[in-house]
């Protein structure tokens, strides 16, 4: 079901009575549809319900509203910027499919614009070889250097390189693209652990982040990729792909509530532009249908 239709459904909820058992269990169901989690879409409602009685609040709006106020203590979001005069390294982490590799190149031209003079991609999934020629084929497009070694290598030292290169230069941005094959969980949560000590090492301190990848139209397995990544190496935000007609995108609310993590980009479309600062508040918004 595309976003909007979503969206359409939930404002055609609001407009009947909200005064009866039946509208709350409704707007349960709706939320779950919605890719929120039935844990917390459960909680959400039962929190509305309380407040539009304790409160008196009644009608479309009011209650639309007081469902947003509820929905955005879940749902964080964070501007993530690198330190100038310091070396940064950015761990980008996610499964195969969610569009990493090209979020990588888009964060990489994203920041490259906004200034940032030494930007270096590190294609440390050496596991899958089109990852490295994609990563390569991004930094000539791009005009940013890649770190890259032969397929089959030890993805820390294609990070060591990539953080040695931007300390030679005196500050920068590593981003590090990494490999997401979540069905051998044991063997990339110990991976990740490894690049994740060399990350930690080689960047100055307080310069490292660890960020997480996510396909908004998976619904709730982007939930358990995001707590078995966090499990691993401890998350400091997501970016959310593939963001558009096809997304519902009650995702970032589950994760938010359930693993307190925030948003940092949202990105909607193919091209290296898109892709943007998330904002809160105008994701609420176009989940409601406001």
């Amino acid at each position: 079901m595309a976003r909007i239709s979503f969206a359409e459904k939930l404002k055609n909820l609001f407009k009947g009575s909200q005064d009866d058992d039946v509208f709350f269990e409704d707007l349960t169901d709706s939320l779950i549809e919605g890719d929120v989690g039935a844990k917390t879409a459960f909680e959400i409602t039962e929190r509305l319900e309380t407040v539009c009685a304790k409160n008196h609040v009644s009608g479309e709006r009011e209650t639309r509203l007081e469902l947003k106020r509820i929905l955005l203590e879940y749902v964080k979001e964070t501007e993530l910027l690198p330190q100038s005069g310091r070396t940064n390294v950015w761990m980008i982490l996610g499964v195969n499919g969610v569009g990493k590799t090209t979020s990588v190149a888009k964060m990489g031209r994203y920041f490259k614009n906004k200034g940032v003079s030494n930007v270096v991609l590190a294609s440390a999934d050496t596991f899958r070889a089109a990852a490295i020629e994609q990563l390569n084929l991004h930094g000539e497009r791009l005009g940013l250097r890649v770190v890259s070694h032969q397929h089959g290598s030890d993805p820390s030292s294609v990070v060591f390189d990539a953080a040695q290169a931007v300390r030679a230069k005196g500050d920068g941005l590593v981003l590090a693209d990494t490999a997401g094959r979540l069905h051998n969980k044991e063997n990339l949560v110990r991976e990740l652990q490894k690049i994740d000590r060399i990350c930690r090492e080689k960047a100055d301190e307080g310069c490292y982040k660890k960020i997480l990848v996510i396909d908004a139209t998976t619904g709730q397995n982007a939930l358990r990729q995001a707590e078995v990544f966090n499990e691993a190496v401890g998350l400091d935000a997501l970016v959310l792909t593939k963001y558009d007609s096809t997304a519902k995108g009650g995702v970032a609310i589950s994760i938010g509530k359930e693993l307190n993590l925030p948003v940092a980009f949202v990105c909607d479309g193919e091209k290296y532009e898109n892709i943007a600062l998330f904002n809160a508040e105008r994701y609420i918004d176009s989940f409601l249908g406001l």
